[in-house]
């Protein structure tokens, strides 16, 4: 069979189990982002992550400063998809469902895939992938 007759799929998964793990990879992330703005990862840059009355934080930070921050309302999201885009890079589409058509409201690329059978891990441990 042809490499170009083949479709490719890409993996589902709830958005709550996606947000617990991305929780564990924030060293992993190099770029979030919604249809109007991207944040990039950089050498001097952290991610954090919070929740404010219900809505999901995701923030780049220099030291304590904030450089940039993206409100997520988890309401909103029917699944995350992920596909793999180059080399070493895993692009996660945070999808809501419309009326229409499902739109792409959140995406996150980090420098690996999902994986469904690693253990979670304690808050606040340094995980280098």
């Amino acid at each position: 069979m042809s490499t170009r007759n083949q479709v490719r799929v890409a993996n589902v998964m709830p958005f709550d189990k996606f947000w617990s793990w991305l929780q564990n990879h924030p060293n992993c992330i190099l770029n979030a982002g919604t249809p109007e703005a991207v944040l990039y990862d950089a050498e001097d840059l952290h991610w954090h992550f919070g929740t404010e009355d219900g809505t999901l934080l995701v923030q780049v930070m220099r030291g304590k400063m904030l450089v940039g921050e993206i409100l997520i309302d988890p309401q909103s999201i029917t699944y995350v998809q992920s596909e793999k885009r180059g080399e070493e890079e895993y692009v996660f589409d945070c999808v809501a469902e419309t009326d229409t058509e499902p739109m792409v409201t959140y995406y996150f690329t980090l420098s690996h895939d999902f994986d469904a059978q690693e253990a979670p891990q304690k808050k606040g441990r340094l995980l280098v992938h």
